[in-house]
């Protein structure tokens, strides 16, 4: 049997319109009834990532949040709302960005997301993971991505959000233990998802994200919501909506070499407008980070600078803040003589300061083969295993 995931267009984030899409949205699915029980605990996880103001496109928008709770809360829900952002508080986020006047308004909870309960999730990547409590308290958990580009993975949409659910400083230990290996660290986001299972997943297109995400991107103009109980399949369905190939995005590309179902487009029973009805005419991706041309590992190693991408730091942008160097998993950065510096020959390419940068100070510069590799692949058609 396929997966459902219902796309409908959203012209705008005015209450009315917001509400009226994700009501014609949800309806394929049987409604909000469908997934929310009366007297049930229910947990919105929306992207915080940062605390910027809506227009920048970092999170959720707070109308989407809004229109999701009323909806929980009309089929009987005890709705709470909560993330882990990568930098600042959640309840600073939270206010900054403007979920927690949207909480207070229609009466939700707050979840602070300040507790760790070690898990042990099934796979092979992780023995143990430390997630928050107010994920394993909910029992039904609604995942509200913001659909953007990501420097590390690609794209961050269904699947990567739920990232969200390691608390704080976890989240760079991750990163460390993973390393430079972008296939463990995305079969590690594929398990987590797994363990977490959310039973519905709502993503935020309407104003999406392109080029230097998830943090310092430019806004970009999609008028999509999707919605599916699997992140997988939502993730395949955005992939055709921007008109990206999956082998772009680490997840998909993980996801579709274990033969995980809802990876492919014949998996997925899509249901109300059609994704090229709703393509913006042009999308920027996120910059290739690495390619290796099939290159043995002994060839590799001297080769690797030019063969991925690294962050760079734009002087006249960086104001010194050192929240780079404080997030920084490998612990590479330091502001030395009033400038900020970086050991590239220890970094892994997790982009996490690129990330977390409230100025936009860091960019993404490719290695000279990595440079030409991204430019033979553009003038192919499809990324050497064809189109799906």
């Amino acid at each position: 049997m396929k997966i459902p995931v219902t796309l409908a267009n959203c012209a705008d984030y005015s209450t009315e319109t917001v509400t009226a899409a994700i009501e014609r949205l949800m309806e394929p699915l049987g409604g909000m009834a469908a997934f929310v029980r009366p007297g049930q605990r229910v947990l919105l996880k929306p992207n915080m990532l940062s605390g910027k103001e809506p227009q920048r496109a970092v999170t959720t928008h707070p109308e989407i949040v809004r229109a999701v709770i009323r909806l929980a809360q009309d089929a009987g829900g005890r709705v709470a709302v909560g993330d882990s952002p990568g930098v600042g508080s959640p309840l600073q986020v939270a206010r900054r960005c403007g979920i927690l006047a949207v909480i207070e308004e229609t009466g939700a909870d707050f979840a602070p997301f300040s507790e760790s309960v070690t898990i042990r999730p099934k796979g092979s990547t992780f023995r143990e993971l430390e997630i928050a409590r107010d994920i394993l308290d909910a029992e039904v958990i609604i995942n509200l991505p913001k659909l953007k580009t990501h420097q590390m993975m690609g794209l961050t949409c269904g699947v990567k959000n739920l990232f969200g659910a390691v608390v704080g400083m976890r989240k760079p230990r991750l990163h460390l233990q993973a390393g430079s290996d972008k296939a463990f660290f995305a079969l590690m986001l594929l398990e987590l998802a797994e363990q977490i299972a959310p039973a519905l997943t709502l993503v935020d297109a309407v104003t999406a994200m392109e080029g230097n995400g998830p943090g310092s991107g430019d806004p970009v103009h999609v008028g999509a919501l999707l919605a599916s109980p699997s992140p997988l399949a939502v993730d395949t369905v955005v992939c055709q909506l921007l008109g990206i190939e999956s082998c772009q995005v680490w997840t998909q590309k993980v996801a579709a070499a274990s033969h995980r179902f809802g990876s492919r487009r014949d998996q997925v029973a899509l249901f109300g407008t059609a994704p090229e009805l709703l393509r913006a005419a042009s999308f920027r991706p996120a910059k290739q980070t690495e390619v290796n041309f099939g290159l043995p590992d002994w060839l590799l190693a001297p080769l690797k600078q030019s063969l991925s991408a690294q962050p760079r730091v734009d002087p006249q942008y960086c104001v010194l803040c050192g929240l780079c160097v404080r997030h920084c998993p490998p612990r590479i950065m330091a502001i030395v003589k009033g400038s900020l510096r970086i050991d590239y020959s220890r970094c892994i390419g997790c982009f996490c300061c690129q990330e977390l940068c409230p100025q936009g100070a860091l960019h993404t510069r490719q290695g000279l083969l990595l440079r030409l590799g991204s430019l033979l692949k553009s003038r192919r058609n499809g990324c050497g295993g064809g189109k799906e």
